[in-house]
């Protein structure tokens, strides 16, 4: 008798394990969040899964709560064996965990513990970290804290981004993910505790993207990349927010001479605008004024004579 699964995810990053699942398994339902405003027009957009789902011709419900009685009854309802998690967005409780016979396992964007929590795929580019990878593990009520099944690490490559990395590792942990399952359903591969310094990376918010010029240059052009597409880097400019998409590092050096000046100071380096830190300075090659496209640096100062100060 085939293994029955449900599936738990709600972003791009679920997309490939949630196909790879259906490639190779019996998926008898969907869980996924809620659709949700989005856009300039806030209109009601449903998450990735909700859609492919649909595609598949798969079941869905969408609980803003999984604890609620509905979702409980709709999962008791489908008699799941094992449930498969990738980026849900909502913890599960112990009642969700120890309702199928072969728990609940969890495709998480890092080599845990490094980077348990939300954001993992960004924390590894913003602290600099030379590789991640992705981790199936079996799922306990703590936060990223349960055993280990399977890990495999890729290179983070100098100029990656938040927005290149999610969707290699999206299609890493769908390949391990059914590598991983046919030892684990024939209870051949036992989990393993987590070992090592546990790290963790919150929930990101749209002010975390806020360039702090009292950090070095390379730490904030890190930044730059890990919060490219979301939440995105930004600085303060007449009233509003100048958001960068992508900049890089010089040294405070003009013509030989270092540049004496406080972090925080605006300069331009060889035609783009460029700001001072402790160490080094974050030239904007490409910048986004509110309310309009995005440019690139040189162009930008066109219409910035006063960048410089």
């Amino acid at each position: 008798m085939s293994t029955r699964i449900v599936f738990m995810g709600s972003p791009d990053f679920a997309l490939p394990p949630l196909q790879a699942l259906v490639d190779h398994y019996a998926v008898i339902g969907v869980v996924t969040q809620p659709d949700r405003p989005a856009g300039r027009g806030r209109n009601l957009t449903p998450p990735p899964v909700k859609v492919l789902a649909a595609e598949l011709g798969l079941q869905v419900i969408q609980p803003s709560r999984l604890k609620d009685s509905e979702a409980m009854e709709q999962l008791h309802a489908w008699e799941p064996d094992l449930v498969v998690v990738a980026a849900f967005g909502q913890i599960l409780r112990p009642e969700t965990l120890n309702l199928p016979p072969l728990g609940c396992i969890n495709v998480h964007a890092s080599l845990l513990p490094r980077w348990r929590g939300a954001a993992p795929i960004q924390a590894a580019i913003l602290h600099g970290d030379p590789q991640t990878g992705v981790t199936i593990m079996k799922m306990d009520p703590g936060i990223d804290t349960g055993p280990l099944l399977s890990q495999e690490a890729i290179p983070i490559a100098w100029d990656e981004t938040g927005g290149s990395l999610e969707p290699k590792l999206a299609q890493l942990g769908a390949e391990l993910l059914i590598d991983t399952l046919p030892a684990y359903l024939s209870g051949d591969l036992k989990p393993q505790a987590q070992q090592g310094e546990a790290t963790y990376a919150p929930m990101l918010k749209k002010s975390d993207g806020q360039l702090d010029f009292t950090q070095s240059a390379q730490e904030m052009e890190r930044k730059v990349r890990a919060f490219n597409p979301w939440p995105g880097a930004f600085l303060d400019w007449h009233g509003g927010r100048l958001k960068i998409h992508r900049a890089r590092v010089v040294d405070n050096l003009e013509h030989g001479t270092k540049i004496s000046s406080k972090p925080g100071r605006q300069i331009v380096r060889k035609g783009y605008p460029a700001v001072i830190s402790t160490e080094g300075s974050l030239v904007l090659e490409q910048v986004q004024p509110a309310g309009k496209k995005a440019m690139s640096g040189e162009v930008f100062l066109r219409g910035a004579r006063e960048w410089a100060n």
